[in-house]
């Protein structure tokens, strides 16, 4: 069924979101040509891009040693794995970290993170690298 006005993505905060890094977090106005809708709910550690919409929350707590898939863009490490109907990657060497969900019809995740640096460069680093 096609509605004529599209409802806000539902968002859950992660648990660090009220950090003052993820609080006031400086998401990219477009990522890849879709220009950034409302979230639900409303809150500066998260953003939301496109229909279907692509996500973006601040404040997960770091991830440990992994063997999923790890790899650099534009100096940020980023752990990549795979959903039923896309991917996320999370960033890797960062507390908080960032997620990104990424519906299929994006494509591949990584070619996406670029529009994330910055906000990603923003977290203070672990010393933890991709190896």
């Amino acid at each position: 069924m096609l509605s004529a006005c599209s409802r806000a993505p539902e968002v859950a905060l992660a648990p660090q979101a009220s950090a003052p890094v993820c609080a006031s977090a400086r998401w990219p106005g477009d990522v890849s040509g879709h220009t950034r809708v409302t979230t639900q709910p409303d809150d500066g550690s998260v953003a939301a891009w496109g229909d279907p919409a692509l996500i973006a929350r601040c404040g997960l707590d770091p991830l440990g040693p992994t063997t999923d898939d790890c790899v650099t863009v534009d100096g940020v490490d980023w752990v990549v794995r795979p959903l039923s109907d896309g991917s996320v990657a999370t960033t890797y060497g960062r507390d908080p970290a960032i997620e990104v969900l990424a519906p299929g019809a994006y494509g591949a995740v990584p070619l996406l993170l670029p529009a994330f640096t910055d906000v990603a460069n923003s977290l203070p680093a672990t010393g933890r690298h991709c190896s």
